[in-house]
C-alpha cells in the first residue's frame, strides 16, 4: 500500500480497547479495516477487508497498545492516542518490525543470541541463520517481533532480510508464490488472482501472500505487491556490495548500527485517566459498564468476566458514566487479597519498568490496600540519606486513582525513620501489583517533622527530553505544592 496521512488513513485494530479506539478512528475520519464481527454488529456497519496502512494492537499485558506501519501514518495516528489523556504516554519504537541492524553479540544461550542494536537489543535463535556466531561477532538481523519498552521480553531477530506489507512478504530465496492462510480455498483463489497480475517478483525472491490479501480487491493486491517489490529493490541496493548480506557475515569491526527500516512503530501507556476516558469514547458506541477498561487491564479472568456482565445485564443494571469505580468489588473477586504477595511496578517517564519489590498486603479497604516490606542491610535511603539495615520496614499505601503515595520507614525497633511520598500518574491496584509512572518530584517528612520537596530539576528534565507532556508536569508539581502544604 502507498503511504496515507491524514483522512485516507486505512487502520487496523485488535484487542480490548478496539471498541473505543474504532469509534476514534471513524471521527477521526479514518477508515477501519478487518473489523471483527462483534465490531461489526456493534457499529451496525461493514467494515471495508484488504490492506492497512498502519496497525493498532493492545499489548500482551493489556497496559497500552502498539502502533506499527508508514512512518507518517503512524505519527498520525500517534498524536491522536497522545490526547486520549493526561496520563497516555508514548515512546517511538527504536527498532520497529522490519528493521535491519548491524549488531553485536553479547552473549549466547543454549539456542540463540542475544544482540545489542544499540539503543535496545534482541533475541536471535541460533536456527535463523546459516553460520556459526559467538560473543562479540557482529551480525546482520531483521526485527521480526517487537516489545514495549515496559516489557520484560526482548525483540525477535531473524536471520534473513525479509519485506512485508500488510497484505504480502517477499522471502530472500526462488520458489512459486504461496499463502499464509489456513482457508485452502481462498488460498487457491487468491493465487489464480495474483497470476492476472502480470508483477513478478524481483530476482532471488519469492512471493508469500498474507490471508488478509484473500480478502483483498484487485487494486489493492496490485498496490501492496508494487510496494513491496519497490522496498526489495531498495533493500538490495541497501546492502549492494556490502560483505553483511548475511547475519554472520558482517563486518566483525562494525558497531552496532541501524542499516535501514521503511516503517516505523510506537508504544502507548494508559493510564488510570486514559482508561476511563476511553471508557466513555466506548459509551458512545454500546452500554458500558463503570471502569470497563481499567477492570479488563487486570486480568484475563476480569476481561471475560466485564464481557460476561455487559452482555447479560441491562443498561440500568450496568450503570451510566457517572457511577463510581467498584474497585472494592474488583478486588473481592480478582485480588489483591490481605495476605497476597503482589509487586511495586514503578514506571519510569522514558518507558521502562522497574519493580521496587514485592510487599504482603497487610490491609485492604473500598479504595486502598497496604503493603509491608522488610528490608535488607545495605545502601542508604533515598532521599533521606539514612542508612539501610537488616530488619527495617516500608509499609506503603496505595490509593486507587490518587496522584501520590507515601512510604513509611521504620527500623526494627519500630522507630521512624522518614517517611518518602512520591508523585506518579493516578495508581492502578491490579491484582498481581501496582502499576504507575513515576512524576520524579517527591515530598520527603523527616522524623523531626522538616519536610523536603526533591527532584524538580529531574522532573523538568523530563519535559525538555520529551518524555512528560508540559501538561502532566504541571500536574505533578500541583500535587507536590499540595503535599508540602499538607504534611508541613
Amino acid at each position: 500500500m502507498s503511504e496515507a496521512t491524514g483522512d485516507d488513513l486505512r487502520v487496523r485494530i485488535r484487542g480490548i480497547y478496539t471498541t473505543a479506539l474504532t469509534k476514534l478512528a471513524l471521527d477521526a475520519g479514518w477508515t477501519v479495516v478487518d473489523a471483527s464481527a462483534p465490531i461489526e454488529r456493534r457499529f451496525d456497519a461493514d467494515f471495508e477487508a484488504g490492506g492497512h496502512d498502519v496497525a493498532i494492537e493492545t499489548t500482551a499485558d493489556r497496559q497500552g497498545v502498539g502502533v506499527a506501519g508508514a512512518p507518517a501514518a503512524v505519527e498520525t495516528l500517534t498524536s491522536r492516542l497522545a490526547d486520549i489523556g493526561i496520563d497516555t504516554c508514548w515512546w517511538r519504537d527504536p527498532a520497529p518490525v522490519g528493521a535491519v541492524f548491524d549488531g553485536q553479540v553479547t552473549d549466547t544461550t543454549g539456542r540463540g543470541a542475544i544482540v545489542d542494536l544499540g539503543s535496545t537489543e534482541g533475541y536471535l535463535p541460533f536456527g535463523t541463520v546459516e553460520n556459526h556466531i559467538d560473543t562479540g561477532d557482529t551480525v546482520r538481523v531483521q526485527v521480526r517481533e517487537s516489545t514495549p519498552p515496559w516489557g520484560d521480553s526482548r525483540r525477535q531477530l531473524g536471520g534473513g532480510i525479509r519485506v512485508s506489507t500488510d497484505l504480502v512478504t517477499l522471502l530472500p530465496e526462488d520458489g512459486s508464490p504461496t499463502v499464509d492462510s489456513h482457508d485452502d480455498a481462498a488460498a487457491r483463489e487468491l493465487l489464480g488472482m495474483a497470476e492476472l497480475l502480470e508483477i513478478d517478483a524481483p530476482e532471488g525472491w519469492r512471493i508469500q501472500w498474507q490471508h488478509a490479501a484473500t480478502e483483498a480487491s484487485m487494486d489493492e493486491l496490485r498496490a501492496a505487491l508494487e510496494t513491496a517489490t519497490a522496498q526489495a529493490e531498495t533493500v538490495a541496493e541497501e546492502l549492494a556490495g556490502d560483505t553483511g548480506g548475511d547475519a554472520g557475515g558482517a563486518d566483525r569491526n562494525a558497531t552496532p548500527q541501524e542499516v535501514f527500516s521503511q516503517r516505523a512503530g510506537t508504544w502507548c501507556w494508559f493510564g488510570r485517566e486514559s482508561r476511563f476516558a476511553l471508557d466513555g469514547i466506548r459509551r458512545e458506541v454500546t452500554d458500558t459498564m463503570a471502569g470497563h477498561h481499567r477492570i479488563k487491564a487486570g486480568s484475563d479472568g476480569a476481561s471475560a468476566a466485564v464481557d460476561f456482565v455487559e452482555s447479560l445485564c441491562s443498561a440500568d443494571d450496568i450503570g451510566d458514566a457517572d457511577a463510581e469505580f467498584p474497585f472494592g468489588v474488583v478486588a473481592d473477586n480478582f485480588g489483591p487479597a490481605v495476605g497476597d504477595e503482589i509487586d511495586i511496578n514503578h514506571g519510569k517517564p522514558d518507558g521502562r519498568l522497574f519493580s521496587l519489590g514485592s510487599g504482603t498486603v497487610t490491609e485492604r479497604d473500598a479504595d486502598s490496600i497496604t503493603l509491608v516490606r522488610e528490608l535488607s542491610g545495605g545502601g542508604r535511603y533515598d532521599g533521606l540519606d539514612v542508612p539501610r539495615s537488616d530488619g527495617d520496614t516500608a509499609t506503603t499505601t496505595f490509593q486507587e486513582g490518587r496522584w501520590w503515595y507515601p512510604t513509611v520507614y521504620r527500623d526494627r525497633e519500630d522507630d521512624l525513620i522518614g517517611t518518602y511520598v512520591n508523585v506518579c500518574t493516578p495508581l492502578e491496584c491490579f491484582p498481581d501489583g501496582v502499576r504507575y509512572i513515576d512524576l520524579h518530584v517527591d515530598v520527603l517528612k523527616y522524623p523531626d517533622g522538616t519536610v523536603e520537596r526533591v527532584d524538580d530539576d529531574e522532573l523538568d528534565g523530563a519535559v525538555d527530553a520529551g518524555e512528560i507532556s508540559k501538561e502532566l508536569a504541571e500536574k505533578a508539581r500541583a500535587v507536590a505544592t499540595a503535599l508540602e502544604t499538607s504534611l508541613s
